[in-house]
C-alpha cells in the first residue's frame, strides 16, 4: 500500500515525531514507507513524510547503487534513531527531497556518524555510518525532527528558491492528508 507524500508547507513536516512502540504495527509501517518510497522512486523516507508522526525512517540506495556500483545495496528501516556522535569533517553533497520536489542543493553534513536504532523486532542496534548511507540516515532523521534540508542551506540560496518553495507551498495547501494511523 502506498500514501502520498506530504508537500512543503505542510505543518506536518515541521512537526516533531514520537517514539514507536510495540503496540504500533511497525509491519505496516515499514510496508507503507517502503512500499511509498519505491513508488517515488526515492532513496529515504521518514513517515513524517507521509503523514505519520513517528520516529521510523527508510532507506533504499538500491536504485543509485545501480548507477554507482562502489555503493553498497541496502535497503531498511530505522525505528527510534539517535546520532550519538558525528565526525567534525563535512562534506558536502547535492540533496533532494520527496516532499521539495525538483529542487536539489549542496548541503553539508558530517562524513561519518554513529548510531544507535531499533529494528523491526525492537532489537537495538549501533552502527558506524559513513558515505550516501551516513547521508541519507542524518536527512531522514532531521525529519523525525522537523528540519528539513532547505534549512541547512545558506540563506542567499533559500532567498533564491523561494519562489518555488512558494508553488510547492500552495500546491501543499491543496494536498488531502488522509493520516493511514488507523492501518497501524
Amino acid at each position: 500500500m502506498t500514501v502520498p507524500i506530504i508537500l512543503y508547507g505542510s505543518p506536518l513536516l515541521r512537526s516533531l515525531s514520537t517514539e514507536v512502540t510495540e503496540k504500533d504495527n511497525i509491519i505496516r509501517i515499514y510496508e507503507v514507507l517502503i512500499a511509498t518510497l519505491k513508488d517515488h522512486e526515492g532513496i529515504g523516507l521518514a513517515a513524517p513524510q507521509t503523514g505519520l508522526l513517528k520516529r521510523a525512517f527508510v532507506i533504499d540506495t538500491c536504485p543509485i547503487a545501480e548507477q554507482d556500483p562502489s555503493i553498497d545495496k541496502f535497503e531498511g528501516i530505522f525505528i527510534n534513531p539517535v546520532i550519538i556522535d558525528r565526525s567534525s569533517e563535512e562534506i558536502s553533497y547535492r540533496e533532494g527531497c520527496l516532499s521539495i520536489p525538483e529542487i536539489f542543493e549542496e548541503v553539508d553534513r558530517p562524513d561519518r556518524i554513529l548510531v544507535r536504532y531499533q529494528d523491526m523486532a525492537f532489537n537495538r542496534h549501533e552502527e558506524e555510518l559513513d558515505g550516501i548511507k551516513a547521508r541519507i540516515f542524518q536527512h531522514e532523521f532531521d525529519h523525525l525532527d522537523g528540519i528539513l534540508f532547505t534549512d541547512k542551506i545558506n540563506l542567499i540560496k533559500r532567498k533564491m528558491l523561494a519562489g518555488k518553495l512558494n508553488r510547492i507551498r500552495k500546491l501543499s495547501k491543496t494536498q488531502k492528508v488522509q493520516p493511514y494511523a488507523d492501518l497501524i
